[in-house]
């Protein structure tokens, strides 16, 4: 659906002078009217994600992120103790993430202008980083800014969506040229409702396909294998380097899933997003995972089996291919990107070299590792979904198959190419880089 109505979305976009100046009343910042109400009746039926953190707030527990729990606390309960403290909180901390939220969902317990001074300093100094969780942090910011200082908010706002994010970053995310780790993927979904839900600017228009494809890949990515943690179950996405995985990383992961949904609830691929989290033993119950939990899920809302969506994900903007051998905790995992291999099988991570000579078969679906040239038989007595790994990012291949003309195909972003092979027996595939004039 994303995909079919982004060209109409981006000519309308062009066409309509876009508006910059958030107008809304507090709060702004992920708790438009249709959440807060929601969050308020989970509250009223005592479900279970309000009652766990209930427990942890109103029992003193330490909270890692005191004034994102305490603030939120406040505004679905009509805590004055607890707005209190996470005012306290921010008038302190360097955090400009939380002091915004706290600025935004305490408005009424404001009564100096320290927290509001402190976000202005924030935005009139120059951006350190140019990261997404920076941007995020300035963009929340601005919007929690907007009736205190409307000039330098709707300036940053409009800086941050035309230059930065049309400029350098949807045009990354659309040539596979920009990649941010999985941590950062809950601060790219809270800077995309913070943008849409204060100037009704959709982010995601800049880079459709990237967009649409994400929501499986985010599932596919997972190892099959869950973490079993003190307070829950953990999936864990994939990782590189040696040890035991992160479950702060795991924890915003699944927020960044749950925010995912809550972005486009009608969207298909957002719906089966919505079966893979639905699973209460995954439920985040700790002290920094609660608030997220309660933030964002929707029990209400209708999911799609994952069960029903392919075994194989090529998220062909970013280069990136996963595949599993079935939906069971025990199945075989393959993982390609940026030129890395991984595999998960026998309850364990696995590199692999790229120079491999042998095919790869998981889940009805066979990899092979690219060369410049190379030749293969695809003996298949059915339709085979087949991809070839490891050749040049944005490479230009002749491809031939026996009685039939060469075709000149252009690898991904990683160096990718896809086919769905009809069933052909003893025939071969040759690949051959193409060789361009000097």
């Amino acid at each position: 659906m994303l995909a079919a109505t982004a060209t109409k979305a981006q000519s309308v976009q062009s066409t309509i002078e876009e508006e910059f100046q958030p107008y809304n009343d507090h709060p702004r910042l992920f708790l438009n009217a249709r959440r807060l109400r929601l969050l308020k009746r989970e509250r009223e039926r005592g479900s279970a994600r309000w009652t766990q953190f209930e427990t942890l707030v109103a029992g003193k527990a330490q909270m890692p992120e005191s004034g994102f729990a305490h603030s939120l606390y406040h505004i679905v309960s009509g805590s004055a103790e607890f707005g209190k403290q996470a005012v306290a909180f921010a008038q302190k901390t360097d955090d400009i993430r939380q002091a915004a939220l706290v600025f935004d969902w305490c408005q009424g317990l404001i009564t100096d202008p320290g927290i509001a001074n402190k976000l202005r300093k924030f935005l009139a100094a120059p951006a350190v980083k140019q990261d997404i969780p920076s941007m995020r942090d300035r963009a929340i910011a601005a919007i929690a800014l907007a009736q205190h200082a409307p000039d330098p908010s709707k300036h940053e706002l409009e800086r941050i969506v035309k230059q930065w994010w049309r400029k350098e970053i949807a045009p990354g995310l659309r040539s596979g040229k920009f990649f941010y780790p999985r941590e950062d993927s809950y601060a790219l979904f809270e800077l995309l409702h913070a943008v849409r839900d204060n100037t009704q600017i959709d982010l995601r228009e800049d880079a459709p396909r990237y967009f649409k494809e994400l929501p499986a890949y985010h599932i596919l990515s997972y190892y099959p294998a869950t973490f079993p943690a003190a307070e829950n179950e953990y999936r864990v996405p994939f990782y590189d380097g040696e040890g035991e995985p992160n479950l702060y990383v795991s924890a915003l992961s699944r927020a960044a899933d749950l925010s995912m949904v809550a972005f486009d609830t009608n969207a298909q691929e957002t719906q089966f997003v919505q079966g893979w989290l639905i699973h209460d033993r995954f439920m985040l119950r700790g002290t920094f995972g609660i608030p997220y939990e309660f933030l964002w899920a929707n029990p209400y809302q209708p999911g799609l089996s994952y069960y029903h969506l392919p075994l194989s994900m090529h998220h062909a903007d970013s280069g990136r291919l996963a595949l599993r051998s079935s939906w069971e905790d025990d199945a075989t995992w393959f993982h390609y990107a940026q030129g890395k291999v991984q595999f998960f099988e026998d309850g364990r991570r696995k590199e692999r070299s790229m120079r491999s000579p042998a095919p790869v078969e998981i889940g009805g679906t066979v990899v092979y590792f690219g060369r410049d040239e190379m030749k293969f038989q695809p003996l298949n007595a059915e339709n085979q979904r087949t991809f070839v790994i490891g050749l040049n990012p944005h490479g230009r291949y002749d491809v031939e198959i026996d009685d039939e003309e060469i075709i000149e195909r252009t690898s991904d972003a990683g160096g990718i190419l896809e086919f769905d092979f009809p069933p052909m027996q003893d025939r071969t595939v040759r690949i051959r880089k193409v060789s361009l004039p000097a």
